[in-house]
């Protein structure tokens, strides 16, 4: 297990698990909001609410809770959906091609065979170097890799 990879470029951070269970489990819980809501959110936030239309255009929102009962509500768009293999999003649009007030990142997700396990690599794209160092300060690392072991233990059961 690596918990996260060096970046290629100052506005990118990086994370790769090897995950002992099928890329199709991976997959399915990044796109059935019934799963999303299991695993997404690092405790004490928790994910509420998805809403996903799991295609290239399709619009989502994640909407997460915070330990006071603040919802925080995460808007985005599917770039490109390929079935186990590659989820990518931004939250550069809202739905329907709107633009978003404040775009922060894209997210490339890959699911890839490697000796009969998945490598899971989730890379976060930022606008620039500064909003990808305030996303390192939030606590990318510890927070994407709660919310992956929450992915992966989730995925183990289906």
């Amino acid at each position: 297990m690596t918990p996260n990879t060096p970046a290629a470029d100052a506005r990118e951070l990086v994370l790769t698990r090897l995950i002992v269970v099928p890329r199709h489990n991976l997959f399915r819980c990044w796109t059935e909001p019934a799963l999303i809501v299991q695993w997404f959110t690092p405790p004490p936030w928790k994910t509420i609410r998805a809403e996903m239309d799991v295609r290239p255009g399709g619009a989502s929102c994640i909407t997460m809770q915070g330990p006071d009962g603040t919802e925080v509500p995460n808007h985005g768009v599917y770039l490109e959906v390929l079935p186990d293999e590659r989820l990518v999003f931004t939250d550069a649009y809202t739905g329907d091609w709107q633009p978003s007030a404040k775009p922060f990142f894209t997210c490339v997700l890959t699911f890839e065979d490697e000796g009969g396990q998945t490598r899971y690599t989730a890379r976060a794209r930022h606008w620039s170097a500064e909003d990808c160092a305030a996303h390192e300060q939030m606590g990318f690392h510890i927070g994407w890799g709660i919310a992956t072991d929450q992915l992966a233990a989730l995925a183990a059961t289906l």
